[in-house]
């Protein structure tokens, strides 16, 4: 049996579809990369959970910005899981925190029962919480079974130290998962220095628009953003993500 995995942060049902393809054994399927990640829509959840085989699951953010929600956005949320475990997705992403940047227990705790029996993963809110090694044990306490995170850093890479000492921690508990900046030159360095099995890349490159047809004067989105350009995960680069894992886990 395969003892590593890897997970595609795929930001459209192309880009699933494109995982799954590549060979990866689950996407994170989230709407506005842009912004971080936002839930997508149940159209597109629906056409992903038609489409796909590997493990679907989805993140629930109603918003970009910080992790601190009001009771309205929180309502979002709470619907959105349900709209996801109606759809028949695999797996909820979530994470939630306090103004002091403590670990939101009672919220986390009421989405990981909303949820059940569905495993919930932690997301990179992990990475601007304040205390990471308390952080990590209200995690776990709240019946997360995933922690995405990036060690507190830039890039997992940078933060390869912390995400192996957090792993350490949480031992059998929970599984730590190195993300960010998680490329096909670095991901074996990766598999070394962390110590993790479970890795999240996007796998994403850039395509020319298919527009015949150019406004320059028009711009729709942010500032710098290259509206003639499609960003999706290429299964190539996720072939070559998992191989190059694979080969620092046979060599260590």
């Amino acid at each position: 049996m395969d003892d590593l995995q890897l997970e595609i942060c795929a930001g459209s049902v192309t880009s699933c579809l494109a995982a799954q393809e590549g060979g990866a054994h689950r996407v994170e399927f989230c709407d506005n990369l842009l912004e971080g990640g936002t839930t997508p829509s149940y159209g597109q959840l629906a056409a992903a959970r038609d489409r796909l085989w590997i493990t679907l699951n989805v993140i629930i953010r109603p918003r970009g910005g910080d992790f601190l929600y009001s009771d309205l956005e929180f309502e979002v949320m709470e619907r959105d899981v349900l709209m996801c475990k109606k759809i028949g997705v695999d797996g909820i992403v979530i994470g939630l925190l306090n103004a002091d940047g403590s670990v939101d227990i009672p919220r986390t705790q009421r989405l990981v029962e909303l949820a059940g029996p569905l495993p919930v993963t932690f997301h990179r809110a992990f990475d601007v919480a304040r205390d990471p090694q308390q952080a990590l044990e209200d995690i776990i306490r709240c019946g997360c079974t995933k922690l995405l995170s990036s060690g507190q850093a830039p890039t997992a890479l940078e933060g390869a130290a912390l995400l192996r000492e957090l792993q350490q921690q949480a031992g059998t508990r929970l599984q730590v998962m190195p993300g960010a900046g998680v490329r096909a030159h670095n991901i074996a360095e990766l598999v070394r220095a962390t110590g993790c099995r479970e890795f999240h890349s996007s796998g994403r490159a850039a395509a020319a628009s298919g527009m015949q047809y150019f406004n320059p004067q028009v711009k729709m989105g942010a500032p710098g953003q290259d509206e003639y350009s499609l960003v999706e995960t290429r299964a190539e680069l996720v072939r070559e993500l998992l191989a190059n894992a694979r080969s620092a886990l046979s060599a260590a």
